[in-house]
């Protein structure tokens, strides 16, 4: 039988090869369709976290670790977009059924961990981790691929949305879907006017077009594939060191002995 050239990525694998195979961490995907300003593509949280993804469990199969990723999950929440065209809304309650009818098909399977890949700021599944987790034998996390490495050395300005940060990293990853530049919006973002809520110790869900006026917060001007290139080789060594430990990790054994 013929190897495929990513034999970690499901949706490339055929059965015979996933039937002898016993995989210790499933990496979940998960992003998002939205207006990203004027200038990246709406699938541009899906195509980041599938290739975030995939670079990570490449990095974790050549240590060793049997790790696949899963096909990524193009929906997010979009609570807050609902005036912005095809924005498209996945409820948190859809997310936890859709998270648990994954969870539990891949118990049934053996596979011991679970990690959804995150690339979207409008997700959290950890609430609807702890309430799947007591009646699941696999043990399930999640990563927010954008958070687990300092961006600041990276970029002048990552920004938090269509900002030089995802524009970097689209530019490295898709090129031809990104517009010029100098078509994009400056990314300009109304602060709000209630302290708590400016200082981010207080939160409410924003409003998208009551806070800027292209759909982006931050600058993408100064952003390049270069830098793109340089943030996605640390992210996937990070996630993928992660999923080399995780892998390894047997159950009931996750936490050091005490001193």
């Amino acid at each position: 039988m013929r190897m495929p050239s990513r034999p970690y990525v499901l949706a490339e694998a055929t059965w015979p090869l996933v039937a002898q195979g016993r995989y210790e961490v499933a990496v979940l995907p998960w992003g998002a369709t939205e207006a990203h300003n004027r200038h990246l593509p709406y699938a541009t949280d899906s195509l980041q976290s599938e290739r975030v993804a995939i670079d990570s469990a490449a990095f974790a199969w050549r240590a060793g670790a049997k790790v696949i990723v899963l096909p990524t999950v193009p929906f997010g929440v979009q609570t807050g977009q609902a005036d912005i065209p095809f924005c498209l809304n996945m409820n948190p309650s859809s997310q936890a059924a859709l998270l648990g009818d994954i969870a539990r098909s891949l118990d049934r399977h053996g596979v011991g961990k679970l990690v959804v890949l995150n690339g979207h700021g409008g997700n959290d599944f950890r609430q609807m981790i702890r309430e799947l987790q007591p009646a699941c034998a696999m043990l399930l996390s999640q990563v927010n691929w954008y958070a687990c490495v300092d961006a600041r050395p990276f970029f002048s300005e990552p920004g938090d949305h269509a900002g030089e940060l995802e524009t970097s990293v689209l530019l490295r990853i898709a090129p031809d879907l990104v517009r010029p530049l100098a078509e994009a919006g400056p990314g300009t973002a109304r602060p709000a006017r209630v302290r708590g809520f400016r200082e981010g110790w207080a939160w409410t869900p924003r409003r998208w077009t009551q806070v800027t006026d292209d759909t982006g917060v931050g600058d993408p001007r100064a952003s390049s594939a270069e830098k793109g290139e340089r943030f996605l080789a640390a992210v996937s060594e990070q996630i993928g060191t992660f999923l080399i430990e995780l892998a390894s990790v047997k159950d009931g054994d996750l936490y050091a002995a005490h001193s």
